[in-house]
């Protein structure tokens, strides 16, 4: 079989992957990751990122820009675009399966799991699931917001969080939606999961009462004061639901 035939199990892992890379770090000389994942599925780095590169002309997000990206698609990237789009988990299990297989690795060298945590049979099975879906949800959320704080612009990446706007245990169905995900660091992040801030309808930050009254301490000030009323940076895909972001004013704002 030639080898330049793209096989379903090599445009699963690429796909997922195009979903986990910012639009301007997708290269095959200087992106790690890509050269990894090609090192994994027997492709050269180039030939990766030009693969990611043409599931740019499938992405309706990157579309909706004004920039079709690649034309380069073809049937088979288009059967396994439509095959998993907006099937989160299912790609993401599907994908870790097949690098796990193709390198003969267990599944836990590819994910964050602390072994202390593993329990037997189903159970381990559970949370080696619940791992996957976290460690891509974050992923996804980075790239979709290049990597950057959607509040101060923050881009040193282990100081972002991959926010959930309708927190992961009230809303199964909507946990790994990238709608229902905002890229913030960690101090805003924790006031906004507790409710001390919120993004309103026109994405702009909104201050609870708790904050606000305290306008005139230096740190507040600093931290939080400066950014009231201020537009985010919006994602390059994906932009947060105006229906998840109306639940957290209703649910978790203070006002």
């Amino acid at each position: 079989m030639r080898k330049d035939i793209w096989q379903d199990d090599e445009l699963t892992v690429a796909l997922n992957l195009y979903w986990k890379i910012p639009y301007n770090k997708i290269s095959g000389t200087s992106n790690k990751e890509i050269k990894e994942v090609a090192g994994l599925i027997g492709r050269k780095p180039g030939a990766l990122a030009f693969k990611l590169m043409n599931f740019t002309s499938l992405d309706p997000e990157r579309q909706s820009k004004g920039n079709k990206g690649k034309d380069g698609a073809g049937k088979r990237d288009s059967i396994i675009w439509n095959q998993y789009y907006n099937k989160w988990e299912e790609l993401a299990f599907d994908s870790i399966n097949i690098l796990s297989g193709k390198s003969q690795r267990p599944i836990e060298e590819f994910i964050p799991i602390e072994k202390e945590v593993f329990a037997l049979g189903i159970e381990k099975e559970r949370i080696v699931r619940v791992r996957i879906n976290q460690s891509d949800f974050r992923q996804r959320i980075l790239a979709s917001y290049n990597e950057k704080c959607c509040i101060t612009g923050i881009d040193i990446t282990t100081l972002l969080v991959a926010s959930h706007i309708i927190p992961w245990a009230v809303n199964e169905e909507q946990r790994l939606n990238p709608q229902n995900g905002l890229c913030l660091n960690s101090i805003h992040d924790k006031a906004f999961d507790k409710g001390l801030l919120t993004i309103t309808s026109d994405y702009k930050v909104k201050l609870s009462k708790d904050i606000l009254k305290k306008k005139n301490d230096e740190i507040i000030k600093h931290f939080f004061i400066k950014y009231e009323n201020q537009p985010i940076i919006l994602p390059d895909r994906y932009k947060p639901n105006l229906d998840f972001l109306a639940w957290h004013q209703s649910n978790r704002f203070e006002k």
